[in-house]
């Protein structure tokens, strides 16, 4: 690998951060109300925003809208809604608790008779009963067939992808079907990517039971399976109609899964949202402990973050990428140490780390940011380091066939400046690479 820099690699800066204004509108039903708000940004090349300012290549125009609940506090039967605005295929975001009791949210979505809900033995055996019950009640005319898939990561691959494709044949599901996701990452990204390929597309819905996919996986249209050379390495764009967030769901989670997901929250906070760092740096306790406030507050900030960037940019050719910040190096983790080994936000928090590490000897932020991410990391029970058999060598091989490498040239997500900046950026010494990962692996 070189030991110097491209001088004509591609480099992005980011600082995209809103503060929404609140606005209550009349329940569209009796059994449920609704509170939005909206912000709408257009320009061509610069966005200036409230908290920082957005850099993107464009030459055409750019429409956003962000809608969210500015409430902290998620009532039963209230839920927040963030929309994901991409023109004719925008889609809402519903967060709240006890959403899967409120059928109308899911039905509205259902567009024709038929439903397949994917899901795996561990969720299934808890929540299909009750996904089930919000699908049909009151509504005879729709029937559901179901399909459990085994739970893990290792499971992400095209031998189970066809179980959900051999269901969906032979119950005869035409083009007017939805499919229902009811699951963690594994699941939403699976369904989702069947959806996309049966009969070259039909509707599906995200229901996500774990903190990852509640606040990442669900939201932005990446579906696809793992390659035994890379993960996510086959897979396509291809948005839900609705994605819903029944806190409830977590309270079945596993605490090891609940650590996992908040690798994702921190993530936000680094690279485009220091406001929201610096609250998860003073309540991490309460995400720990399961606070239902803390925690819905934590759940519609990143979806707000999510949103934002997918509107902005749906097919990652630049402002997306930053939200891979640790990817590259979780991702080759995952790969190198074998899939289900790690929990994915455990990768992507040591990813995270050496991602640091990196931007620091670059030169590129100081050392204070170093020591926070290393101790919130640690207060929230995430790895702050690879594992011991991870080599250099290892890194490198896999990091050549990630997604983000283009021409030859691996690109990186970097933190530069003050918190909450970073950068997509392939311009760099790549004795820095070469450095950290030394510095990580004892081979």
């Amino acid at each position: 690998m070189a030991s110097t820099a491209n001088a004509f690699s591609p480099s992005l800066s980011y600082n995209l951060n809103t503060k929404t204004k609140s606005s209550t509108l009349k329940p569209s039903s009796p059994s449920f109300f609704q509170t939005r708000s909206n912000v709408s940004v257009r320009g061509l090349c610069s966005v200036e925003l409230n908290r920082g300012r957005v850099a993107v290549s464009r030459s055409s125009r750019i429409g956003l809208r962000i809608c969210a609940s500015t409430a902290e506090l998620m009532e039963a039967k209230a839920p927040t809604i963030v929309d994901v605005d991409l023109g004719n295929r925008s889609y809402p975001i519903y967060i709240g608790s006890g959403l899967l009791d409120q059928p109308e949210l899911l039905q509205r979505h259902v567009h024709g008779k038929r439903v397949l809900v994917v899901t795996n033995n561990t969720v299934g055996a808890i929540y299909l009963d009750k996904v089930v019950g919000a699908l049909t009640r009151g509504n005879p005319n729709v029937s559901v067939e179901s399909v459990i898939l085994p739970d893990g990561e290792k499971y992400k691959d095209m031998d189970t992808l066809m179980k959900v494709f051999d269901k969906a044949i032979e119950s005869r599901l035409d083009r007017r079907c939805t499919f229902v996701a009811l699951g963690g990452g594994v699941i939403g990204d699976m369904c989702g990517y069947a959806a996309a390929s049966f009969l070259r597309g039909v509707n599906f819905i995200q229901i996500p039971t774990t903190v990852m996919a509640q606040v990442d996986s669900s939201v932005g249209g990446k579906t696809g399976i793992n390659h035994r050379l890379g993960k996510n390495l086959i897979g396509a764009f291809y948005q839900p109609q609705c994605v819903l967030i029944d806190t409830n769901t977590l309270n079945t989670l596993p605490d090891r899964e609940l650590a996992s997901g908040l690798a994702e929250v921190i993530k936000y906070g680094l690279i485009r949202d220091a406001e929201f760092f610096e609250w998860q740096e003073k309540n991490m306790e309460r995400l720990m402990a399961r606070d239902p406030n803390a925690l819905a507050y934590a759940i519609k900030r990143s979806c707000e973050n999510k949103a934002e960037v997918v509107s902005l940019d749906e097919k990652e050719s630049g402002l997306r990428a930053t939200l891979n910040l640790g990817h590259t190096f979780g991702h080759a983790i995952e790969t190198g140490f074998g899939y289900g080994q790690w929990l994915h936000g455990e990768a992507v928090a040591a990813g995270m780390v050496m991602a640091v590490d990196m931007s620091y000897r670059l030169g590129w932020i100081d050392s204070s940011i170093v020591k926070r991410v290393h101790s919130i990391l640690e207060r929230a029970k995430l790895p702050t380091a690879p594992p011991e058999t991870m080599t250099v060598e290892m890194f490198k091989s896999v990091m050549a066939v990630d997604k983000k490498v283009a021409d030859g040239l691996l690109r990186l997500i970097l933190l530069k400046g003050p918190l909450g900046n970073c950068v997509f950026t392939g311009d760099y010494d790549r004795k820095g690479l070469d450095d950290t990962l030394r510095a990580f692996c004892k081979s």
